[in-house]
């Protein structure tokens, strides 16, 4: 069964998650889990406390996420040269952490023992200070090096010559211009000389227009310049290579260092992540006992609004090893056993608790069985899946674990539910685990009063605002509130009285007060269906005329014969002495039965079809023809 889904658990990973800045540290909180080492749990519990104090009083720390720099470590370690975007990205993490280190020994003037993992971090300012000097937005900077300086130089001096040197002879060559402007083609300076004088401007064809009336032409002068910009091009090349695999040879010498600052800035990341979420949930340090006892006081579910959450108060330890809950529904029951069982959770990850006290035990199995288990795929309903769930508990638990379960015994008939969940209570009492149950059955509370290290508890309900207050009163059985509720909200009183009458019998129906008047159930007006009218069954009357009998038709009193019975929508055809008609039949009315007047098993064609039709038929049965019966003649 799926724990951390029931009771949410999930869901303040999902928080704790989103807390986290690195990848590492986020796929270690998607996999955490329960400890159950308890010097292990008390050291989790302390980092989580220390990563709150420091975030309180120094801020949050200087973290980044380190999946960048992990692939460029991959490059060097394969031995490539760095690029100047990766090694910003290197300038980048050494940055966070001088921040980091500078953020922890802060920490140290108040003995924080987190502070300490400061000594393991390594900034490598050499590193980061000639990655600073020589690699500027996204490229090598001009003063890298002397060399790469004065080779930039060189290349913008040769640059302006070439461009002033093709300004010239543009405007010494006017006439010979398609334009007045000196243009860049392959990377080469030219002039756009017209075709025709293509013989006055010495030098190399480079380009031309679409309509090839206009060249490109690098000028022979300019070509002198453009040779040497190619030269000292390459020479700025090699330069800045030489100055980059310096740089990748000076980070090579640091991977040690660099890997050991990522695995402590991911270990930081996740410690710190349980004090942001320690912070950002107003949590508190619980108190750790392996007595099997659990204390909760001001106790509030993580995921609600700490504004409108009501605390709980909650105990259970010692004698008492079961509660079962009761009280009205929305009462707030099933929160409330969530509320104990995450925030117990929560301590046993090393996380601090929503309460304003606690003083948790550590469990060996968290058991739980919340929520409609329905599941139609399975075909089980939900009195099955419930089942199953609650073997399953049964089958794990054990004197060191923690079970709630809601709605025991419920989704079957009321008698043997209520059997059965006195049975599973019995079970989880003689397993000496410590659980929490919430019912509706009387019979329920009372077992539970009367069977030792099992007490009630009830949540408590307004009657007069008919809202639940979500305390929950130890010590104490509970009532459902149904018919007072009922009551309140308008249902009479003699549906009361036989609700009540059916449930408790007469002695609960004496002693009830109702909180109104006698008075009838008002009926509201609603709509009627409109329903169609029905006809006569039309199968009477297709049986009433049947082929052959001899009808009068009306108004004119005209004697026929039906050749054709009456369709669904009450209409028959008639054969008169001189044609044949459509008529409905409340325009007919039989006259002589075509029993009376023709022998069984009649050949009625020779009275509705003309003999040259007969014959087309007759030939139909026997062979392929190409004549046509026109049945509206027939």
């Amino acid at each position: 069964m799926d724990i951390e889904r029931q009771i949410e658990f999930d869901k303040i990973k999902e928080m704790w998650m989103n807390l986290a800045v690195t990848q590492r540290a986020k796929e270690q909180i998607a996999g955490w889990s329960f400890c159950m080492d308890e010097a292990v749990l008390r050291k989790q519990l302390k980092d989580t406390t220390d990563s709150r104090e420091l975030i309180d009083r120094l801020g949050t720390p200087p973290l980044q996420n380190l999946t960048e720099i992990s692939d460029v470590i991959t490059v060097v370690e394969k031995g490539d040269c760095l690029t100047p975007y990766q090694f910003e990205r290197v300038e980048s993490v050494l940055a966070v952490t001088g921040r980091l280190k500078n953020f922890l020994a802060r920490g140290k003037s108040f003995h924080n023992s987190l502070s300490y993992y400061e000594e393991n971090l390594d900034a490598l300012e050499e590193l980061r200070d000639e990655i600073e000097r020589q690699i500027r937005g996204g490229a090598v900077d001009d003063y890298a090096s002397g060399e790469l300086r004065q080779i930039r130089s060189q290349i913008i001096r040769c640059e302006e010559e070439m461009k002033q040197k093709a300004e010239q002879l543009l405007r010494s060559n006017k006439e010979c211009m398609a334009d007045q402007y000196v243009t860049l083609r392959n990377g080469r300076v030219c002039l756009p000389v017209r075709k025709e004088y293509k013989w006055k401007i010495p030098g190399s064809v480079i380009d031309k227009s679409a309509t090839g009336n206009t060249l490109f032409i690098e000028p022979v002068g300019v070509a002198a310049y453009s040779e040497q910009l190619q030269t000292l091009k390459i020479c700025e090349e090699d330069e800045v290579y030489r100055i980059l695999y310096t740089l990748t040879a000076m980070a090579a010498d640091s991977l040690p260092a660099m890997r050991e600052n990522i695995a402590m800035m991911e270990k930081l990341d996740f410690l710190f992540s349980k004090g942001k979420l320690s912070a950002q949930l107003h949590a508190s340090e619980p108190a750790l006992n392996t007595r099997r006892r659990i204390l909760l006081k001001d106790a509030r579910h993580p995921l609600m609004d700490s504004e409108i959450n009501v605390p709980l108060q909650f105990e259970i330890g010692g004698d008492v090893r079961g509660i079962v809950i009761t009280g009205p529904n929305t009462g707030g029951k099933t929160v409330a056993i969530k509320t104990v069982m995450l925030n117990c959770m929560m301590a046993q990850c090393g996380l601090h608790v929503t309460c304003g006290e606690a003083d948790i035990c550590m469990n060996s199995s968290y058991l739980c069985d919340i929520g409609d288990g329905q599941n139609i795929a399975e075909n089980l309903s939900t009195f099955s899946a419930h089942i199953q769930n609650v073997l399953g508990v049964l089958r794990e638990v054990n004197e060191e674990s923690l079970v709630i379960m809601d709605e025991l015994g419920s989704g079957t008939d009321p008698v043997e539910g209520m059997g059965i969940a006195i049975a599973i209570l019995e079970e989880l009492r003689k397993s000496g685990a410590l659980f929490l149950v919430t019912t509706h059955y009387p019979e329920v509370k009372e077992y539970a009063d009367q069977t030792q290290n099992i007490r009630n508890a009830r949540m408590t309900f307004d009657k007069e605002s008919l809202k639940p207050t979500y305390q929950m009163v130890l010590g104490e059985a509970g009532e459902s509130c149904a018919f007072y509720i009922a009551d309140r909200l308008g249902m009479p009183n003699e549906m009361l009285r036989v609700a009540m009458k059916a449930a408790y019998g007469e002695e609960k129906l004496c002693e009830y007060t109702f909180q109104k008047e006698d008075s009838a159930l008002e009926k509201k007006r609603t709509g009627k269906i409109s329903r169609r009218k029905e006809s006569k069954d039309n199968a009477q009357f297709r049986t009433k005329f049947k082929l052959g009998d001899s009808v009068m038709v009306y108004p004119d009193k005209k004697i026929g014969i039906v050749c054709q019975p009456m369709n669904e929508k009450g209409i028959l055809r008639v054969q008169l002495p001189d044609r044949k008609i459509w008529i409905n039949h409340k325009r007919v009315k039989l006259h002589v039965a075509a029993t009376e007047l023709y022998p069984q098993d009649y050949d009625f064609s020779i009275l509705f079809e003309t003999v040259h039709d007969r014959k087309i038929r007759h030939d139909m049965q026997r062979k392929y023809t190409e004549e046509v019966i026109n049945s509206e003649d027939s």
